[in-house]
C-alpha cells in the first residue's frame, strides 16, 4: 500500500507542474484545474497508460519486419505521442483544463501538449526511483516511522548465502573446489 500511495503522490506532484508548465507555453488553460487534472492525468498514466501502450504496441508488431531501423523510430514515437495524445483528451474532458486560442490556438493546444507530457514522462522516468525513495523517506516521516532509505525493507536486508555460493566465495579466494580442498587436507595428514 505504501509504494502505491508514495508513487501516485509523487507522480501526482510532477504531472501538477507538468500541466502547469503546459499551461505556460500553449494556449491550454489549465489554471487552478491543475490539482483535479494531476489527479485524473497520474490515474490515466499509472493504470491506463500501460494497456493503452501494450495494445498499440502489439497492433504494431505484426508489420515490424517490414520496417527499417529508422521508420521503427517513427512509429515508437508516434506510438508514443498517440498514447499521450490520448492521455491529454482524457484529461482536457475529464477536468477543467480547456482549449482555447481561435483556429491556430486550438490546434496549438491540442498538439503541443501531448509532446509537452512525453518530454516530462521521459524526465520523470530518469528521476523516479530518487523522487520515489525521498517521497518515502517523507511518508515515513510523516508516519511517524523511521525512515528508510528503500520502499521496499525486504531489499535492506541481504540475502542469507546458499551453500553453493559459500563454496563458490571460497572457490575465488584460493582457487580451489571443495573437493581440492578436502583431497590436500588428506594429503597432509598422510
Amino acid at each position: 500500500m505504501k509504494k502505491w500511495v508514495v508513487r501516485f503522490a509523487s507522480l501526482l506532484v510532477f504531472n501538477i507542474v507538468v500541466l502547469l508548465i503546459v499551461g505556460w507555453l500553449t494556449p491550454a488553460r489549465v489554471g487552478w484545474a491543475a490539482l483535479w487534472a494531476g489527479i485524473v492525468l497520474t490515474a490515466l498514466v499509472i493504470w491506463i497508460k500501460p494497456l493503452v501502450e501494450k495494445w498499440f504496441r502489439s497492433m504494431a508488431a505484426k508489420s515490424a519486419n517490414q520496417r527499417t531501423k529508422a521508420g521503427e523510430k517513427l512509429v515508437e514515437f508516434l506510438l508514443a505521442f498517440a498514447v499521450a495524445f490520448l492521455v491529454w483528451i482524457v484529461t482536457v474532458v475529464f477536468t477543467g483544463v480547456s482549449i482555447g486560442g481561435g483556429i491556430f490556438g486550438a490546434f496549438w493546444g491540442w498538439v503541443i501538449p501531448p509532446v509537452i507530457l512525453l518530454i516530462g514522462w521521459a524526465i520523470y522516468g530518469a528521476i523516479d526511483d530518487k523522487v520515489e525513495t525521498h517521497a518515502g523517506a517523507l511518508y515515513d516521516k510523516a508516519a511517524g516511522g523511521k525512515a528508510s532509505a528503500t520502499l521496499d525493507t525486504d531489499a535492506a536486508t541481504p540475502p542469507i548465502p546458499s551453500p553453493e555460493a559459500s563454496a563458490a566465495r571460497r572457490e575465488l579466494n584460493d582457487g580451489l573446489t571443495d573437493e581440492q580442498r578436502r583431497m590436500l587436507d588428506e594429503l597432509g595428514q598422510g
